[in-house]
């Protein structure tokens, strides 16, 4: 693996974004263990989630971008509404559908760069996050939404989204019919997506760019730019927290993922640690590792890399969906 200029690239940083580490030392970070009943509680939820309709309803459609582009709305996991969009191909039916998440910018128009031609998708809007659901269900702020009920498993907002993501998987088959699902999620929406990708079977596989929430051993242990610094202020201040994070450890749950993954991890990153994305890949007993220079910042040879990520993104899908 070639060294970057990062001193030429980022000559304004604050502090390393490597943290030291080299490509070597990432791929050794052990994914966190999970407490005792961590798959037990994950698969309650999923059933509790079950038992929710979600019961979507379509607000407005329009043709944009060659697709069917309609405004939703459907159920959240404690049963709130979420607004989100749906988008279906306009000439055949769809082969497969995709579920793509979103950082904790939130989102405020579709993206299709990831998704097939044929293919279904939605675009969730995470409970709180702009622009869809600002407010609706959790903070906006992404430091008060990261925190948001982290006293109590059961309220934590992170567990709430990664169950909403259940049922935003429900609405997109109850519009699009039976389809065989695939995940896109990068930052906030690929860690979201760890932790609900394994107890949903409905998915034949997934690509997580840049995940956050994984391996907390690690993201508390050092500063960062992103929402990782208002959960170690809040740990800091509020000890007990740190043991509900463990239910909600990115590289924890993907360790029961049964499906291939495509991890596309940073080596330099101001906002999500590199140590936590790399657990998080670890973890990942079918994986297939991108290993990008650096993430959530501009540098030189950005849209060449990115353009290989969505490129061998699509590959990725196909590869699924034969295999499926």
């Amino acid at each position: 693996m070639a060294s970057f200029p990062y001193d030429t690239w980022f000559p304004d940083a604050e502090f390393d974004g490597t943290y030291g580490h080299t490509l070597r030392s990432l791929r050794a970070i052990t994914p966190a263990s999970p407490p005792a009943g961590f798959a037990d509680r994950w698969q309650g939820w999923r059933e509790q989630a079950r038992t929710v309709d979600a019961a979507p309803t379509v607000i407005s459609t329009e043709t944009a971008h060659g697709r069917e582009v309609s405004l939703i709305e459907h159920a959240g996991a404690d049963g709130i509404r979420l607004r989100a969009w749906f988008v279906a191909p306009l000439h055949a039916p769809a082969r497969v559908g995709v579920v793509h998440g979103h950082g904790y910018g939130g989102r405020d128009a579709v993206d299709l760069a990831r998704v097939p031609d044929d293919a279904a998708a939605i675009f969730p809007v995470a409970r709180g996050l702009a622009t869809l659901n600002t407010g609706v269900g959790a903070p906006e702020l992404p430091d008060d939404h990261v925190v948001a009920g982290i006293d109590d498993p059961e309220r934590y907002v992170l567990g709430l989204c990664a169950r909403d993501l259940w049922l935003v998987a429900d609405a997109l088959t109850t519009i699009a019919g039976h389809l065989p699902l695939y995940y896109v999620g990068e930052s906030f929406g690929g860690g979201i997506g760890a932790l609900a990708l394994p107890w949903d079977d409905r998915y034949i596989g997934a690509t997580l760019i840049v995940p956050s929430f994984g391996q907390y051993d690690e993201r508390l242990a050092v500063r960062c730019l992103g929402s990782g610094e208002a959960v170690r202020a809040h740990v800091a201040q509020h000890p007990d927290a740190r043991a509900v994070l463990g239910w909600f450890d990115a590289s924890t749950a993907l360790r029961f993922a049964h499906v291939p993954v495509r991890i596309e991890a940073a080596l330099w990153d101001q906002s999500v640690p590199p140590q936590g994305q790399f657990a998080v890949a670890n973890a990942a007993p079918m994986l297939e590792l991108a290993v990008l220079p650096a993430g959530h910042a501009e540098y030189p040879g950005l849209e060449d890399v990115t353009a290989e990520g969505i490129r061998d993104g699509r590959a990725h899908l196909a590869r699924a969906l034969r295999a499926a």
